[in-house]
């Protein structure tokens, strides 16, 4: 456990503050993890792809608010976010992966176990036993693994954001190595994220440099883009957070919701309310994205655009907070789930990228937080800093 400050966080000001102050502190321990883990993991990058290549699959597991991250990297290599690359297997085995893995790994497959900075010695125990089939092993963050992760920070959240960074950079990085081996000459839409790669076939252990120097640049922009959410946001943010306060302390409770890796950061911010692994007491909170049976039940039987607000009908009362993650701001499961819940007297919160698309434009939430950029990746990292420092002010704000 990380202890806590134990104030009664009250000023306005204060509040804003303590927005601002910790999205930056993210900065610092973020950059210098990636300066120095640049060039392990270009490297580890090219023996993925080469994994990927022969046949091998993603095997990714943790436990608690870290099996959101093994749903996260399951979906990044699955549907990627660049249209017209291809589907990589990645499979998340988290409700059963001490049985589950080890029963299904090949020599050629890599796994990924998600731990705490402190580790989690049943992640570390199947990752040995998989490294001994074979598999290329990721330890993040643990021992006896291929690829170890030494904690960037001693704090959960911290150590999470930078993670969630390094396996989109996995993923990221991957595709340039898969099609540049694969297609000889054309690196197709990677292209944009790597143009040093050009249009002529090159052996990929001479672009290991560029490949981590550019690793390195991505870990900067979502540091930029920190300071940019800090600096314009920060008291609305803080003015979010007073709101959701209020709401929980008349008995309300947090409902979420998103898609994609969207969908799997709203479960992460739903667990880290029920267990949160700081010094804070529970909030009652519920993630919509986390019912895989009755999503699917809904799709298939009404429709996709209803399967928030179908689940909101059923769980929302008065006094709750509609929260949505949405990097385009534009999805109709989205869109439909809010409106409802304005009818209903829901406090409504979005974190959104781009320029805030429909929800800001129609304005469907009370508390609209934008991170300006156009990058899928880059959206989620910065929405998971911004969530956490959330956590973090109402914590605050509840242990006065």
């Amino acid at each position: 456990m990380v202890a806590q400050r134990t104030i009664m966080i009250t000023d306005a000001r204060d509040q804003v503050t303590l927005v601002a102050d910790g999205l930056l502190a993210r900065n610092d321990v973020s950059e210098a993890c990636f300066a120095r883990e640049a060039e392990r993991l270009a490297t580890l990058c090219q023996e993925m792809a080469e994994r990927f290549l022969r046949g091998g699959r993603l095997l990714a597991f943790g436990r608690g608010a870290y099996a959101t991250d093994a749903q996260h990297v399951s979906v990044e290599f699955v549907h990627p976010v660049i249209v017209g690359k291809r589907a990589l297997p990645g499979l998340d085995l988290s409700i059963a992966f001490a049985e589950w893995a080890p029963a299904i790994c090949r020599p050629d497959d890599i796994a990924l176990g998600f731990a705490a900075p402190t580790g989690d010695p049943e992640v570390a125990a199947v990752l040995a036993e998989l490294r001994a089939i074979g598999a290329l092993t990721l330890a993040l963050s643990g021992r006896d693994a291929d690829y170890v992760l030494e904690p960037p920070s001693p704090d959960p959240f911290i150590h999470q954001e930078i993670i969630e960074i390094l396996y989109h950079t996995l993923w990221e990085t991957v595709h340039v190595f898969f099609e540049h081996r694969e297609l000889g000459h054309e690196v197709g839409d990677a292209g944009f994220l790597y143009p040093f790669l050009g249009q002529v076939k090159q052996d990929t252990t001479a672009v290991l440099g560029d490949v981590a120097r550019s690793i390195q640049a991505k870990a900067s922009d979502v540091a930029q883009l920190r300071v940019e959410v800090a600096r314009a946001q920060s008291e609305r943010i803080a003015q979010a957070v007073r709101a959701m306060h209020d709401r929980i302390a008349i008995g309300g409770k947090l409902i979420l919701f998103g898609n994609g890796g969207s969908a799997t950061d709203a479960n992460d911010w739903a667990i880290d309310c029920v267990a949160p692994p700081k010094e804070y007491r529970r909030i009652p909170a519920v993630s919509l994205s986390m019912e895989p049976a009755n999503i699917s039940a809904i799709a298939n039987d009404v429709g996709a655009e209803v399967v928030f607000l179908r689940q909101l009908i059923a769980h929302a009362s008065g006094e709750d907070v509609a929260i949505a993650l949405s990097t385009s701001g534009g999805s109709a499961n989205i869109t439909a789930a809010l409106v409802e819940a304005r009818k209903r007297g829901l406090l409504t919160v979005a974190l959104l990228g781009s320029d805030g698309g429909e929800i800001l434009r129609r304005g469907l939430a009370d508390f609209a937080i934008v991170v300006p950029s156009d990058y899928i990746p880059r959206i989620q990292e910065v929405h998971a800093s911004i969530y956490h420092v959330m956590r973090d002010a109402i914590g605050m704000i509840e242990h006065g």
